[in-house]
């Protein structure tokens, strides 16, 4: 096994998008290399702006859509919107770093992200509706080739 962290990003939460980048930047900065896999809700974490509503073929994908661009929710106590703000908030005042730092890190520290081919087709997403930080499109059999080679695979 390779000195190597695998993470699946599932969860399109704010908290969890948080703990996922504070795991991945703090291996990549260990030296450790370090891919993020992202599916499914965590494809709305690295979408140009949350706001981008693709051009999807079909109703479904249309409606999954319309349904993820708001802002990141937070796991628990979302409050409508009003949990997001204050958990900004108090990580300000506790100096720690916000998701969109920790994401400027993250590429500085080349962590790879790979996008899910199945969850973007799923969802109606192409590539042009991604940041382009994003180094690869790619299925399961990718992730389980990376985890396979991980001495950390967590999934989030």
């Amino acid at each position: 096994m390779k000195d190597k962290m695998t993470i699946i990003l599932f969860s399109g939460e704010m908290d969890k998008a948080i703990a996922a980048f504070t795991l991945a930047t703090t291996a990549a900065s260990s030296g450790m290399d370090v891919t993020i896999f992202f599916t499914f809700w965590g494809l709305n974490i690295i979408k140009k702006t949350r706001f981008t509503i693709a051009k999807p073929q079909m109703l479904m994908q249309k409606m999954f859509n319309i349904m993820s661009t708001s802002k990141l929710p937070i796991s628990k106590l979302d409050f409508f919107g009003l949990g997001p703000w204050m958990m900004r908030k108090l990580m300000k005042k506790s100096k720690m770093a916000s998701l969109e730092d920790l994401m400027k890190l993250a590429k500085e520290l080349k962590v790879k992200y790979i996008a899910c081919t199945t969850s973007c087709g799923v969802l109606g997403l192409s590539k042009g509706n991604l940041i382009d930080d994003v180094s690869e499109f790619a299925g399961a059999m990718t992730y389980l080739a990376e985890a396979k080679e991980s001495k950390i695979n967590l999934f989030i």
